[in-house]
């Protein structure tokens, strides 16, 4: 493990990190464009199915908070392994569902395994890279991330329109089951001489969301930003699924196949960071972010102008993201697990938060409403930048 400090990480390992991000991360994602086939099966309406991805959003915020800060005092392969196996078995709990009770249970678990997992992972590679290269190695597993997210649309539509929703959930399981091999053989990486009891560990988070500016303003850009990216997808199956549409749930979910051009677009803002250009990067981010909802809206009009709009939400998204993190792991070293799993739950609450508001709003205001919201928040989220952009000394530096 020395080596890997001192001599840029192998391509092999980099792809792992960004494969197992990515196929960790899809589990939390896979009901998004299954919305509507929940609610036909669970008898829930559609102002209250957003519920089913709050559900899951509580889980990635419970993880976040109990399970994330736990590789900071224990071996993280051993703790990924127990946590990949609980995975396993939620997935297939979530699959054998009789009803909306042990659904929203199983997808609470969910959220709360495929979380811990992800974010594990993200942290791993953070410690394993040299710092010449963390941004690098930090933007290759978050790219992973943000395109699982989007394959998890594509990947739930078809898959259920061939095998339905329960399907989806069987093959996840398959999925996690051939991706532990390969994660096992990663190598252990030192612990901490002295190793915090759990209890300290997880009270050390309040003080580090207390000390740390520069996490404090990256974790409410986080919020933000995750609250309009989940206003737009979990509103979208609802007018694609319903007249003059009437999309299969694999056309659906093939929209998200046009994100993963932004995402990979995006690929290159840790390495950007790097070079000290993080305050130009979420500037134009942001501005992208807002300008996304003009295209969206006219999704009535034109599906080619939706197509534009998805484009530019993930390439702003993803850009933010990966800057944010960047910032974050310069802080402290020895914290990585603790400071991603409290930037993290700035972003589960932002989902959670999308969840919610976006159904209502789409139940009471259509699609139009959808797109006002999320520009709305979108507009408030490069307004709190440009308010916070010198808050701090790394802040300043970073232009």
């Amino acid at each position: 493990m020395k080596s890997s400090r001192t001599a840029d990480m192998p391509c092999g390992l980099v792809l792992l990190f960004a494969a197992a991000s990515g196929l960790s991360v899809a589990n939390v994602y896979y009901a998004q464009p299954l919305l509507d086939a929940l609610a036909r099966d669970f008898d829930i309406s559609h102002a209250a199915v957003g519920c089913v991805v709050t559900a899951t959003q509580i889980g990635c915020a419970l993880a976040l908070l109990l399970l994330v800060p736990l590789g900071d005092r224990v071996e993280r392969r051993r703790l990924m392994a127990v946590q990949l196996l609980g995975l396993v078995v939620a997935l297939a709990m979530v699959g054998i569902a009789p009803s909306a009770p042990v659904l929203l249970t199983g997808m609470l678990a969910v959220g709360l395994l495929g979380t811990a997992m992800t974010q594990g992972l993200i942290a791993y590679a953070a410690s394993a890279a040299s710092p010449h290269e963390q941004g690098r190695v930090v933007g290759a597993a978050q790219s992973g991330v943000f395109i699982g997210l989007l394959l998890a649309r594509v990947f739930a539509g078809g898959v259920s329109d061939l095998a339905g929703w329960r399907g989806v959930y069987f093959c996840a399981a398959v999925l996690m089951l051939m991706i532990a091999l390969p994660l096992w053989r990663l190598p252990a990486l030192p612990l901490p001489a002295n190793p915090m009891p759990y209890p300290r560990l997880i009270t050390s988070m309040l003080t580090l969301l207390r000390e740390e500016k520069v996490l404090q303003v990256r974790g409410m850009l986080a919020l933000l930003m995750f609250a309009a990216f989940n206003i737009f997808w979990n509103a979208l199956v609802l007018p694609l699924s319903a007249a003059p549409y009437r999309f299969s749930h694999t056309a659906v979910g093939a929209f998200g196949l046009v994100g993963v051009v932004g995402a990979l677009a995006a690929a290159r803002a840790g390495h950007w960071a790097d070079r000290g250009h993080a305050q130009r990067t979420s500037a134009a981010s942001l501005t992208v972010l807002l300008l996304a909802w003009w295209p969206l809206s006219l999704m009535e009009w034109s599906l080619w102008s939706l197509v534009i709009g998805i484009v530019l939400l993930d390439l702003g998204g993803q850009t933010l993201h990966v800057t944010n993190q960047s910032l974050i792991f310069r802080t402290r070293p020895e914290a990585h697990s603790r400071l991603v799993g409290l930037y993290m739950l700035f972003y589960a609450v932002g989902s959670g938060l999308g969840a919610i508001g976006t159904t209502v709003t789409y139940a009471h205001a259509g699609w139009q409403g959808v797109c006002l919201l999320g520009a709305a928040v979108s507009a408030l989220a490069l307004s709190f930048w440009w308010l916070t952009r010198r808050m701090t000394p790394q802040a300043a530096a970073q232009v």
